[in-house]
């Protein structure tokens, strides 16, 4: 009797797991997946890449004197149909800018502020606890440093109707840097991805 319950728990267990659905990792390297109408992470990746090459080959951001430009992330719009964090195309960006080593990126201004830089001086200068830190090691007023450029941008989505059965989607990514001093534009660039698909497909 106790190996027939065996049996039926081990034969019960067998099923389960033959009907739990199928897990496996992406090859984010060579990912051979079918492609989306939405925005997934490759095309994030393709439009930062082409944008921050771009960027880096019109020279617009070495300085004569060898020195790094202090660069601040603007307002980056989304303009499409989808929940798009617009941290996750700029991410990309601002890694490979840094790792170019002609810009380093400020968190004291524009939208990547880290209140962090704040809070200490509100929080710790001429309080009960400022006793508690080397002060040589606090930072004193006029030791941030303003940005030289700006990066600001859109992303925006246009809809076209390819056949009776298809349509085509148009994704647009702009980026432009600014000096901050002059407020010129030094640079700027758009990168298209297009997509064809079913009418029944959704891209959002």
């Amino acid at each position: 009797m106790k190996a027939g319950i065996f049996q039926i728990v081990a034969l019960i267990s067998i099923l389960l797991a033959g009907c739990a659905p199928q897990t496996s990792y992406i090859d984010t390297m060579h990912d051979a997946g079918k492609p989306v109408m939405a925005l997934d992470y490759r095309d994030f990746d393709q439009a930062a890449s082409e944008m921050v090459q771009s960027m880096l080959g019109s020279g617009a951001l070495k300085k004569a004197d060898g020195s790094r430009y202090v660069m601040a992330t603007g307002r980056i719009v989304n303009d499409t149909m989808q929940r798009i964090d617009t941290d996750q195309l700029m991410a990309k960006v601002e890694q490979e800018l840094l790792n170019s080593g002609q810009v380093v990126m400020t968190s004291a201004v524009g939208s990547k502020i880290d209140q962090t830089t704040y809070d200490i001086r509100k929080d710790i200068k001429d309080s009960d606890i400022e006793d508690e830190f080397d002060s040589n090691t606090l930072p004193g007023k006029g030791t941030l440093i303003s940005p030289h450029l700006s990066v600001s941008g859109k992303i925006f989505q246009r809809n076209v109707r390819y056949d009776k059965d298809r349509q085509q989607i148009e994704y647009y990514f702009q980026l432009r840097v600014s000096e901050i001093a002059s407020g010129l534009v030094i640079w700027q660039n758009e990168t298209l991805i297009g997509k064809r698909g079913s009418n029944k497909s959704v891209a959002w």
